[in-house]
């Protein structure tokens, strides 16, 4: 198997480890589980992109990030200090060039973060172990875990990571489903496959978010000359993390560590997260074009009374508009849809009663199947989403031994 995506047939020898999910999470996972003595050929990452990272590029490209909301050390490779020496070994450190790390924190840029993110995958070999396809099947037997692919390809493996993000469920308001039902332009930033050119959008334009995402996207537009209106139910919430640091360590994590019962643990998660929440510094930028004009901030719930022209009333403003952009997030449900939901039923798992996995502090699911990113959540906690939560669930995963 490789990166053309022609996968092995249902007969060809198994691989130790199968990753579904070639983002964040699944290409640093592979990069710790070869660190422990994994060999290349016995590992694979399934995902349908045509590069690994390819959903995480195209994302914050949308968005129009310019740094990571991460502080450097969180970074997909081993040392936590890669990054800094990959800006210095390629002439680009903190000496040499400005505007690679942003304060507070050391944020790395965007640019810089996608060049040292696509050379871990080169030094690790990892593109040759993309196998570019959809799992549509999950099958646990006492032997391994076969893989259905999408188009009649199978792979087998001796255990699962589910490396899945929610990326493929954003979220859409019932009203901008029903204007887009009606002929009207709108997308989410998050929508698969959709690319976002400022260029190909009309003059007035409503991004609908009260985030960093739906702040970067209204800034990337207004640059462009065009009327933006930026549409929030709440005024904006500043906060440099989206929890706080506190869940990397034992200050916030005892707790909850001590917390057996699942459904507290979730309401915990719900409570620590800064749902809608922009650092400090996008703040003052969005400020600065809210007092220039170039951006009219609303604040309200949304009515829309059909398109096009796009009749939209937030609060007591009356807005008229061409197209309306959404940065409206992820759904909460458990992501993986029928693929997890039939895995769930064939093998028997268990399950809290907001539907994710109950874990085994290990990210086990079962004897064969790990999980990463939102799935972990209820063992690895509120940053399980993020770079962090990547690297924390690596620890567990390897930490389980038999990795060869």
């Amino acid at each position: 198997m490789n990166a053309s995506g022609r996968a092995a047939t249902s007969d060809a020898p198994g691989v130790t480890w199968a990753i579904v999910g070639g983002g964040i999470h699944g290409v640093h996972i592979a990069v710790r589980l070869l660190d422990r003595g994994v060999a290349l050929e016995n590992l694979r990452i399934v995902d349908p992109g045509p590069e690994l990272l390819h959903s995480w590029f195209r994302c914050t490209s949308n968005t129009g990030m310019q740094f990571l909301r991460s502080p450097a050390v969180h970074n997909l490779d081993l040392n936590p200090w890669s990054i800094h020496r990959f800006a210095d070994a390629t002439g680009r450190g903190r000496k040499s060039a400005k505007g690679l790390f942003a304060a507070p924190y050391d944020r790395p840029s965007t640019a810089l973060f996608e060049d040292h993110s696509r050379d871990v995958i080169a030094r690790f070999g990892l593109a040759d172990r993309h196998v570019r396809g959809a799992v549509t099947r999950l099958d646990v037997s006492c032997d391994g875990v076969d893989l259905a692919l999408r188009g009649g390809s199978s792979l087998r493996a001796h255990r699962v990571v589910l490396a899945l993000g929610a990326a493929d469920r954003p979220r859409w308001p019932l009203w901008a489903e029903a204007l887009r039902g009606q002929g009207g332009q709108v997308q989410h930033v998050f929508e698969p496959g959709f690319v976002f050119d400022p260029d190909e959008w009309p003059a007035r334009v409503a991004v609908v978010g009260g985030g960093i995402t739906a702040a970067q996207a209204a800034l990337r537009l207004a640059s462009g000359g065009r009327q933006v209106h930026l549409l929030a139910r709440h005024r904006p919430r500043p906060h440099q993390f989206d929890s706080d640091p506190g869940w990397l360590g034992p200050k916030r994590m005892r707790d909850f560590v001590e917390t057996q019962d699942p459904d507290v643990r979730r309401v915990m998660i719900d409570k620590a997260r800064n749902a809608g929440s922009m650092p400090p510094d996008i703040l003052r930028i969005l400020k600065a074009a809210v007092s220039e004009g170039s951006i009219q901030r609303h604040e309200g719930q949304i009515a829309c009374w059909g398109g096009p022209p796009v009749s939209l009333d937030v609060g007591e403003d009356q807005i008229t508009l061409d197209a309306v952009l959404l940065a409206t997030g992820f759904e909460s449900a458990r992501p993986g849809g029928a693929l997890v939901d039939s895995l769930v039923e064939s093998a028997d798992l268990p399950c809290a009663s907001c539907g994710y996995p109950i874990l085994d502090r290990h990210l086990r699911w079962h004897p064969r199947v790990f999980v990463s990113g939102p799935l972990a959540e209820l063992q690895v906690g509120p940053v399980s989403r993020n770079i962090a939560g990547a690297r924390r669930a690596a620890d567990r995963i390897v930490r389980a031994g038999a990795v060869a």
